[in-house]
């Protein structure tokens, strides 16, 4: 039961993108049609749970058994350059087209504070669960909520971008100032999940 009471937390209570306002600039950037999110939200749950993977165990045995962990931010920021590279090479090679689309989104995953962000809270943070700081197999399953979170809002808000084009929109309203309003709709309406952590 806490695993999943991590993953529902992580995806939908704390969800990283309408709880915690981070990973804002893909939230608005690639939210403009679904493949372009869908494209998006599975490199960064790919970079996300992979970086968490190899990041909580440099931490745990390595940062703090050799007393470096002021080292943690700039080591967990290579590994994480490393795999937006990964991620990188592979979309060029097998999906050039989603790869072309993405264009400057993707370098940007190396510096999504949403990722930093997972791998510093499952070294830092204490389980609100179980009273103890994350495991490993815990930080992976945090990290999957995470990153399936950001998923689920950029759809959310590509669908919703999808009716505005259609919608009678007033002037002064179309273009950004409607799509922040309808970010911050779906923000509040995600506030109802709060309800679920007791």
């Amino acid at each position: 039961m806490t695993l999943f009471q991590i993953f529902i937390s992580a995806f939908l209570i704390d969800n990283v993108i309408l709880m915690r306002f981070l990973a804002l600039c893909p939230f608005i950037g690639m939210s403009s049609d679904e493949d372009k999110a869908v494209g998006m939200g599975l490199a960064v749950t790919f970079v996300t749970v992979l970086a968490t993977c190899v990041t909580w165990p440099i931490y745990r045995f390595i940062l703090v058994s050799l007393d470096l962990v002021f080292l943690k931010l700039l080591v967990f920021i290579l590994v994480i350059a490393s795999l937006v590279q990964l991620v990188e090479f592979y979309l060029k090679k097998s999906a050039p087209a989603l790869y072309g689309s993405m264009g400057i989104y993707l370098a940007l995953i190396t510096t999504n504070c949403a990722i930093l962000a997972v791998t510093l809270d499952v070294i830092d943070n204490i389980c609100p669960f179980t009273g103890k700081p994350y495991t490993f197999i815990e930080s992976l399953v945090y990290a999957l909520g995470v990153a399936l979170g950001f998923l689920l809002s950029l759809l959310l808000l590509a669908g919703i971008r999808r009716r505005i084009k259609t919608s009678p929109v007033p002037a002064f309203l179309r273009g950004t100032p409607i799509l922040f309003i309808a970010a911050a709709l779906l923000s509040i309406a995600f506030m109802g999940f709060k309800g679920l952590v007791k």
